[in-house]
């Protein structure tokens, strides 16, 4: 997080001012040991030069052991990171040093009847001068330990003969204690506010983190910063305000000030709200601000602000390509249309003229030449049925065209599309079925496009079914959908295959029942369902047949 006082939170500069702390209290915990180390030691050799019991200068000198715990305090302060976590404590063994030498001591010279009394109390020095902020475990268990002391040195004064307190060693051993004990209980009072852990490491990702978290008041000015902020924005400016106006404000470009104006109004409602701006320096960059009112003060906003550079341009070239598609399929729609009103003329002189030499209008024809004729119009109305299907393709993609609704009935509907292939379907001798309701089936539709759809199936059916083959049409509502379903028993889709159908010009099969069609009917009758807002599936098995179900609203949304 950037320096600026301003931007430096309370939090941050409590956990700064804790680690100095810290450090500054660990270099006097060790000077703490060594004045507490040599000053048993010289107590040890005042006893020894005044011909005290052996025992009596041992336990002096065991006394002075503790200064060892100097070597597990000297590193507490090694391996310290920026990110905030609690204060090390001192080494486990450093507290057995200050249970253990003080309880051998006090047994050594007679518990509290003998001339080391106040040494019993040496744990509780100990523990106070090891004790961690947060934590009381080192002064609990030196009492535990002072206690121990007690009973030892009792016990130890019913077995040892106890000499006769020295009143210099008492008092000297006394004052240490008591001396020693005053100055680590002054050591560890608080001396810098008590910051939540959870706190400090919260503000210590917000400052490493990519994007930038902003304190703000409702014009905009910046009442803290954290983390980095996006090229082209300058964090300094954010704190400054002008004429009533905040820095974020002055730090947009002119254009885009009234949006992010209306962003701050809206979140200072209490609503989410979020907005791209350039940034006043850089009007090739954009900026994404995110904005919510902070909870508990309605006075201040929280805001994120990263860099949408990259994404923008991402948008804008989507948009460019949207664009050109849009013209493309827009271009292609206007040629389909032409071509299609091109091909139509000339198609119906060759479709009436073929029909009136079919059928020998204007006398007799040798049959080879009125059989040339029925393919030539045979082959005419293909290509007829395939112009309107590409044109009608063209229109849906170009989301231009419109159906028109009324209520009709179903069941005529699928009359009428049975009149149309029943001549094809008697050519290849093909059992056309319709399973019909009496009671009328009811929707409101396209009757045509309805239409349409079943002609497209039930050509489908016929064509890829055999001889002698059949063809059953169920329709029926249930539930607010009407269901037509086509099934066949003719020669099957392949699962390869099915997964391609109804996209446009996609056939199933090989060669020769590819050459029956143009992949565009099943596409069509799709699309035209999807119109309706419902829904065509296809279900078949190679060498067995395909069941095609139409799913209709009966009354759209």
């Amino acid at each position: 997080m950037n320096s600026h006082p301003s931007r430096v939170s309370v939090a941050q500069q409590a956990v700064s001012q804790s680690a100095s702390t810290q450090w500054m209290r660990a270099r006097q915990r060790v000077l703490w040991h060594v004045l507490w180390g040599v000053g048993f030691l010289a107590l040890a050799a005042i006893s020894l030069a005044m011909g005290e019991p052996l025992r009596i200068t041992l336990g002096l000198a065991v006394s002075a052991v503790p200064v060892l715990a100097v070597l597990g305090l000297l590193h507490l302060n090694e391996g310290a990171t920026p990110w905030p976590q609690r204060a090390p404590g001192p080494p486990a063994w450093t507290l057995v040093l200050w249970i253990a030498a003080p309880i051998i001591a006090s047994a050594l010279s007679g518990g509290l009847s003998g001339p080391l009394a106040g040494i019993s109390f040496a744990p509780l020095v100990g523990g106070l001068a090891l004790r961690s902020q947060g934590t009381e475990r080192s002064v609990i268990g030196s009492f535990i330990a002072v206690i121990a002391a007690i009973i030892v040195g009792a016990i130890s004064a019913m077995w040892l003969e106890v000499p006769t307190p020295d009143a210099f060693l008492a008092a000297g051993t006394g004052v240490m204690v008591a001396a020693f004990a005053l100055v680590a209980a002054l050591n560890t009072r608080n001396t810098v506010p008590v910051v939540p852990l959870a706190l400090a490491r919260m503000e210590s990702a917000l400052a490493d983190q990519p994007g930038l978290t902003l304190v703000l008041t409702p014009n905009g000015k910046a009442l803290a910063a954290y983390g980095s902020a996006p090229p082209a924005i300058d964090i300094d400016a954010l704190f400054k305000q002008v004429d009533a106006q905040g820095g974020l404000i002055e730090s947009v470009h002119p254009p885009d000030r009234p949006a992010v104006r209306a962003a701050l109004s809206r979140a200072q409602a209490g609503l989410a709200a979020q907005v791209r701006f350039t940034p006043r320096g850089a009007l090739d960059r954009r900026v994404l601000l995110i904005v919510r009112r902070m909870q508990g003060d309605s006075r201040r906003l929280s805001a994120l602000m990263l860099d949408a550079t990259l994404q923008h341009a991402r948008e804008t070239e989507l948009d460019a390509a949207r664009q050109e598609a849009v013209a493309s399929a827009d271009s292609r729609a206007r040629f389909i249309a032409h071509m299609s009103h091109e091909l139509r003329t000339p198609l119906n002189a060759v479709l009436g003229f073929s029909d009136a030499m079919r059928h020998r209008i204007f006398g007799p024809l040798p049959d080879r030449y009125a059989d040339y004729a029925s393919s030539i119009h045979q082959a005419g109305s293909h290509l007829q049925d395939m112009i309107t299907n590409v044109l009608d393709v063209s229109r849906i993609d170009a989301d231009r065209y419109e159906l028109d609704l009324s209520e009709i009935d179903a069941r005529d509907v699928a009359d009428a599309a049975m009149a149309l292939v029943r001549i094809q379907a008697e050519d290849k001798s093909i059992r056309l079925i319709a399973n019909l309701p009496e009671e009328p089936l009811k929707l409101t539709a396209d009757g045509r496009a309805v239409k349409q759809i079943l002609v497209n199936l039930l050509g489908n059916a016929v064509k890829f079914t055999r001889e002698q083959g059949q063809i059953v049409l169920d329709a029926a509502i249930a539930d607010g959908w009407l269901t037509i379903s086509v099934a066949d028993n003719g020669i099957g889709i392949a699962p390869d295959d099915l997964a391609r159908l109804g996209k446009p010009f996609e056939q199933a099969g090989d060669a020769k029942q590819k050459a029956l069609g143009t992949g565009l009917g099943l596409s069509l009758a799709r699309a035209l369902a999807e119109l309706h807002g419902g829904t065509l599936t296809l279900d078949s098995t190679l060498g067995e047949g395909t069941t095609a179900r139409l799913r209709l609203p009966v009354k759209p949304a």
